[in-house]
């Protein structure tokens, strides 16, 4: 899909010098809220996001496009389009983009396209769910399969209340999905702060949050590397060479950065305890 894909400028450029980009979706604009206030809301948050010191990028389907990063005036479309925009989930994107044709984008697509743009971190409202009757109705939203099966960092308020968020947790579970609550042991409801049930893990520091969706990318990268091994028949010697470049490729150089730390680290550690025997 990637020959779908255009980048904005600021976005391309941010990702090229590595700089931190947040993904947000766009059926906020064109679904969940009415003109103007979906369009000032959606510059809010963007604004939001540069002052905290990182670019935005808008995700959303413009003329068959994939677009990670909207201009002003593309978000102003969407919002004046409103719902005549469709509502685009992973089923919808191979047609929209064969037929030219406009979608805003759900937390699915919106993971989709983020991940095809190399950026690890989403900002939304709230997540689907299970919705309630579900063990007849089957009706769960695509989102917990994505959460499942592409690697990025979604921040929401939870999922609302109005689903079945005992059998959502479940779902996640089943699906290997860790639910971390930021500053909270308790899973929030979208428009509100607790739910009565309880999350995975808790976590208070934007460094401790980083660090855990960091293990999630190597051991990501580790597991793809040794399907790739294991398909050329790579083996013997030429096993571990292989895995060590393919991971750091698949990191983008994370790996190797991470190679040097620890080295330097016990090379820290060994002097210290050679100086106090």
């Amino acid at each position: 899909m990637n020959k779908y894909l255009d980048l904005s400028p600021e976005v391309s450029e941010a990702l090229a010098a590595g700089k931190p980009v947040v993904a947000l979706e766009s059926t906020i604009i064109s679904h969940g809220m009415p003109y103007p206030q979906n369009v000032e809301t959606a510059l809010m948050v963007e604004k939001t996001i540069r002052d905290n010191g990182a670019v935005p990028a808008t995700i959303a389907v413009i003329g068959g496009r994939l677009k990670a990063g909207l201009t002003p005036a593309e978000i102003e479309y969407l919002g004046k389009k409103g719902r005549a925009v469709t509502k685009a989930s992973r089923r919808d994107l191979p047609v929209l983009v064969a037929r030219g044709e406009d979608g805003a984008t759900t937390v699915t697509t919106t993971m989709i396209i983020a991940n095809l743009a190399g950026i690890k971190v989403f900002a939304t409202g709230g997540i689907g769910g299970v919705h309630r009757g579900a063990e007849t109705t089957m009706d769960i939203s695509a989102d917990l399969e994505e959460l499942a099966m592409t690697p990025v960092m979604v921040i929401c308020a939870g999922a609302k209340s109005i689903l079945d968020l005992g059998l959502t947790l479940e779902y996640l579970e089943t699906k290997g999905v860790p639910v971390i609550g930021y500053g909270t042991d308790e899973l929030p409801a979208f428009y509100t702060r607790k739910s009565g049930f309880k999350v995975d893990y808790r976590i208070d520091t934007p460094e401790e949050l980083a660090a855990a969706f960091r293990a999630k990318l190597e051991n990501a990268a580790i597991d793809q590397a040794i399907a790739e091994c294991s398909e050329k028949g790579i083996k013997g010697k030429d096993t571990t060479p292989f895995l060590l470049a393919r991971i750091k490729d698949i990191t983008g150089g994370d790996s190797l950065d991470s190679n040097i730390q620890l080295v330097l680290n016990n090379a820290r550690l060994a002097a210290r305890t050679a100086a106090l025997l």
